[in-house]
Formats: C-alpha cells, sequence, structure tokens
C-alpha cells in the first residue's frame, strides 16, 4: 500500500489487514473429483514404472550378461534426460496447458515400453537397443515429470492444501514403492524381465484415459508484454530458485540426494545378485518390505509437520537418508540376518525420503507464482535427476574399480558427509511454511 492513500497511516492499514479473518480453506481434496481422478491414475502408473525399475537391469543382467559399467551406463541413459532437457521442457510447460503436455508424453512412454517385450518375443531386442529405448522413456519421463508437478496447483487451488496434496501423493508413491519391487520380482521370475514390462505400458493407458476425464478449467499461459523467449525464461526461471533463501539450499542438496539413493541402488543390485546369490524375487522383497518405510514417513508426513518445527523435520529426514546406506556394504552375517540389515538400511532411507519429499514440494509450490511453476520444477528436476544419472553412472564405475563391496562402502562414506551442509542449511532452521507466493 502506498503513502499517498488518504486516511489511517500505512502501519495501521497494514495491522487492520493483518487483523481480518483468513479466508475459508478449500474443502478437504476427498472431494475434489479432479484430483481424486489425476490421483487413482497416477497411483497405476506409479506401480507400474517400478515394475520398470526392477525389470530394465536385470534384463540387462539376466538376458545379456551386463557388467558392472553397462548396468551404471542403463541408469545413466534413463536419468541423463533430465540433466539435458528438463529446463528447456519446464520453459515449454510455462507455455502450454499442462494436462496436454501430460497425455502425450504419458501415450510415448505406453508405446516405447511395450516395444521391449515386443522386440523380445521376435529376437529383435539386445542391448544397444535396450539402452536406446531406456534413454527414449526417460525423455517423456522429464516432459511428464515437470508437468504433472506444475498440473497439482491447478487441480489444488488453495496453498494450504499443498501438503495434504503432496501427502497423498507421497501415499501412492510410496505404496507403488512397498508393491512394486515384490510384483516385479515376481512377473520378472514367472515371465522373463522383458515380458514384464507389459504391466507398465498398460499402467500409462490407464493413465491416460483417467487425464481425459479431468474437466478442471485450464487457461492458456498468457504470453508476457515481451513475447517469448528461450533465453530469457529459461534465465528468469533459474533466477527464481537461486534467489530465494530457501528455495536455494534445498536446490543445492537436491543432486546429492539423487546421487546416493541411486549410486547405491545400482552397485547394491548387482552386489545381491552377483556377491550374496540373491533372486529377482528376494531383491524385490528386500526393496517391497523396505519400502513400507517410504509408505510410513509418506502416511505421517502431514501430522508430523504439524506438530513439529518444519526445519526440524526436514533436518532428520534427510539425516536418515545420507546416513542409512552405512548398513548395506558392512554386512557379514548368515543370510537372514544380512537380508534383515539390507531390508532395515532401506527402511530408514525411505522412511526419510517419505517425509523429506512432502516437505520440499511443499515448500516449492509455496513459494513459487505459478507462471513459473515449470520452470522452477524444471531446475529441480534438472538437479535431482542429473544427481540421480551421474550417480548410476559412476556407481557402475565405482564398483567395477573397487569391487562391488568396496564401491558401496565408498558411496555410503561420501554420502554420510553431506551432514555438514544438512546442518548449515536455512532450511533446517524454519518453523513452519513460509507465506504463498503472489
Amino acid at each position: 500500500m502506498t503513502a499517498t492513500v488518504i486516511g489511517p497511516g500505512p502501519q495501521t492499514q497494514t495491522r487492520a489487514a493483518d487483523e481480518q479473518p483468513p479466508a475459508p480453506a478449500e474443502a478437504s481434496l476427498w472431494r475434489n473429483r479432479d484430483f481424486l481422478t489425476f490421483w487413482s491414475g497416477e497411483s497405476l502408473s506409479l506401480l507400474g514404472t517400478q515394475v520398470t525399475t526392477l525389470a530394465l537391469p536385470l534384463t540387462a543382467v539376466i538376458a545379456f550378461g551386463a557388467t558392472p559399467e553397462q548396468v551404471g551406463l542403463l541408469r545413466f541413459l534413463q536419468l541423463v534426460p533430465y540433466l539435458a532437457l528438463a529446463l528447456v521442457f519446464g520453459v515449454l510447460v510455462d507455455r502450454m496447458r499442462r494436462r496436454r503436455v501430460m497425455l502425450l508424453a504419458n501415450g510415448a512412454r505406453m508405446v516405447l515400453i511395450g516395444l521391449i517385450p515386443l522386440l523380445a518375443v521376435t529376437h529383435h531386442l539386445d542391448l544397444p537397443v535396450l539402452l536406446t529405448l531406456a534413454c527414449a522413456i526417460g525423455v517423456f519421463s522429464v516432459l511428464f515429470d515437470v508437468s504433472w508437478m506444475s498440473f497439482v496447483p491447478t487441480l489444488v487451488k488453495d496453498p494450504r492444501r499443498y501438503v495434504e496434496a503432496n501427502q497423498k501423493l507421497g501415499v501412492t508413491s510410496s505404496t507403488a514403492d512397498v508393491a512394486g519391487p515384490g510384483l516385479a520380482g515376481v512377473l520378472v521370475g514367472a515371465l522373463g524381465a522383458p515380458v514384464a514390462l507389459l504391466v507398465d505400458a498398460f499402467s500409462y493407458l490407464v493413465s491416460l484415459v483417467t487425464l481425459l476425464l479431468i474437466r478442471t478449467p485450464e487457461p492458456h499461459p498468457e504470453v508476457p508484454a515481451r513475447g517469448r523467449n528461450l533465453g530469457r525464461e529459461l534465465a528468469e526461471g533459474l533466477r527464481w530458485v537461486f534467489g530465494d533463501r530457501v528455495l536455494r539450499p534445498l536446490a543445492l542438496v537436491a543432486p546429492f540426494c539423487n546421487f546416493s539413493m541411486v549410486s547405491v541402488w545400482t552397485v547394491f543390485v548387482l552386489y545381491a545378485v552377483r556377491d550374496q546369490g540373491l533372486t529377482p524375487t528376494a531383491i524385490g522383497v528386500v526393496f517391497s518390505a523396505s519400502s513400507v518405510g517410504g509408505l510410513a514417513g509418506a502416511a505421517l508426513s502431514g501430522r508430523i509437520v504439524k506438530r513439529f518445527r518444519l526445519g526440524t523435520v526436514y533436518a532428520v529426514s534427510m539425516t536418515a537418508i545420507f546416513t542409512s546406506p552405512l548398513l548395506l556394504p558392512f554386512v557379514d552375517a548368515s543370510r537372514p540376518v544380512m537380508t534383515a540389515l539390507f531390508v532395515g538400511s532401506f527402511f530408514i532411507s525411505y522412511l526419510g525420503l517419505g517425509v523429506a519429499g512432502v516437505v520440499m514440494v511443499s515448500l516449492r509450490q509455496t513459494l513459487t507464482p505459478k507462471p513459473l511453476m515449470g520452470r522452477m520444477n524444471a531446475a529441480f528436476r534438472t538437479l535431482l535427476f542429473g544427481g540421480g544419472s551421474l550417480g548410476g553412472l559412476l556407481g557402475g564405475v565405482i564398483g567395477g574399480a573397487l569391487g562391488l563391496r568396496g564401491g558401496l562402502a565408498a558411496i555410503a562414506v561420501g554420502s554420510a558427509l553431506m551432514l555438514v551442509p544438512l546442518a548449515v542449511s536455512p532450511v533446517s532452521r524454519l518453523r513452519h511454511l513460509p507465506p504463498p507466493a503472489v
């Protein structure tokens, strides 16, 4: 408010505005039909994605005898499109209606994943083709991820419902983490890794149907007064993320979080199969049992955020992610004890991720205006999955150079060192969610 307004002084008017009762919160999301429709389609899609996450590397290992470096390359090619394309896709998503982009992305992923069993049955699938398809699937995964995270605030209009929305989506993701690896292990054991991918292709078909059923109007984004310019719009998104005192430290920690998790995951699959003799079904059971931690974390995150300081919740949950890999490489016990420690390590990691994910996404959505939502999410996806892609690539290299157990130990120690920047982060000192951006 300017000082030229006649009447009470600016401080008086500001205080009066502050004393006005807050607007009523939007009704519970259980009454938001379009959000529930989107949520249901995304739930099945995430379950299918878990099958692909395990089936692709197992196809490479079992069908083609892939080396640690080749498994790392496969994971790198799945994730490197985030590093190369997310920022550009973020600009495009902010120029377009996001639901249409999501339809395109999931349609393409359905076709590409469906090609793998088809090529396998016709004896046209080999490792180079598998690597190429993995990269192409990754490209459209980037496009969908940047779009859906920007689309949720369109369905959930009240920022006070963002934590609830992200908690529900987090529970869905964690449920898929619990059921997916076990389902993938059973399907891979019964059908073979390539054919098991048909489940994921079908899940994208269901997602397409649910997206078509959404009726919430999505206006076409307005053209800026200065017109469209890719470089300028990219810079605006990056300046927003790295110019904000909360978003900046979140962005700087993000790549190390995914680097740790993906590098551990990449080396562990090889270590479990080759050094410890676990079957695909047993590996699926390890990941399913440990993923209950993610489900618990996501389910409890809303209550935890209400009861404790937001910064403390963030710091403790991220600590769980960065320190839990220390349990993996130092296991030297009987098979039941070893398996229990494997489950315990991943359980702690997923528990932290289930809580931290809700906190981080809610902060990002609250602090970012809708016209910048796509570019903000693109910047974070670039950092997160850029770190993940390098984790997959370097995890394979480290495992090949130091041995699988030695590689796991080196990665685990490096991960634990991230507690230092976490301790000094301003995010760790937040008391609650800041006011929403306008």
